[in-house]
């Protein structure tokens, strides 16, 4: 989504999010846009983000979107949506 190499300019597909602290290849959403339907704050882990001493990110690497609407899109690329710090729900991805 956006001018993104090898992604179109509007999203092709939408599945629901559970936020997970699990982070893994079962838990990541591959590069994603966010709309949240009942805002509050979503905790994230930004695309291809990796530990500082590489491998795979922990939440000392995540950010906290604050106080997003209801209805809210977050035009942001995300691996992770972290259920600790997360307080608003109906969360979709959009890619």
């Amino acid at each position: 989504m956006g001018s993104f190499i090898n992604q179109p300019e509007f999203g092709t597909t939408v599945t629901v999010v559970t936020p997970s602290d699990t982070i893994g290849a079962a838990t990541n959403l591959g590069g994603v846009a966010l709309y949240c339907g009942v805002g509050g704050d979503v905790k994230v882990i930004i695309q291809n983000k990796t530990a500082a001493g590489g491998g795979l990110p922990t939440a000392t690497e995540a950010v906290v979107f604050k106080n997003v609407p209801n209805g809210g899109f977050l035009p942001i690329i995300v691996d992770y949506v972290l259920a600790t710090g997360t307080s608003a729900t109906d969360i979709l991805t959009i890619k």
